[in-house]
């Protein structure tokens, strides 16, 4: 359904260091660079992240969340722990199983370096 998805920052040198350290617990590789910008692209779709291009200080969005698909329970707990060793805060409960609408999920939630909030998820079998 996405082909992209893009967060801002205020600081993208910071981001690229977070972010390539947390995705690369998810198996993605290292951010490509481009200006202003800086692209994780992969099989099933781009994450982005930029400095805004209207000069005005990026924001996080209040209700938003960007979710990252992970292979196993163990693959959430490493990119739950990367993150907050990249200086992420962790939100909401610890990670763990929640019962969602499709069936039951384990879940870990950060926010980034510029408050966004992040997610990852492995759908368990039910």
């Amino acid at each position: 359904m996405f082909s992209h998805i893009m967060i801002g920052t205020n600081d993208l040198d910071k981001a690229k260091t977070f972010y390539d350290h947390l995705l690369s617990t998810i198996e993605v590789r290292p951010a490509r660079v481009d200006g202003h910008r800086i692209f994780y692209i992969t099989k099933t779709g781009v994450f982005s992240v930029s400095k805004p291009i209207n000069g005005e200080p990026a924001t996080c969005a209040n209700g938003g969340t960007i979710g990252f698909a992970c292979n196993s329970p163990e693959q959430v707990d490493a990119w739950h722990a990367a993150g907050l060793a990249a200086g992420a805060k962790s939100i909401e409960d610890p990670p763990g199983v929640r019962q969602g609408p499709g069936g039951k999920l384990y879940l870990a939630y950060l926010r980034d370096l510029d408050g966004n909030k992040i997610c990852a998820m492995h759908r368990l079998a039910n």
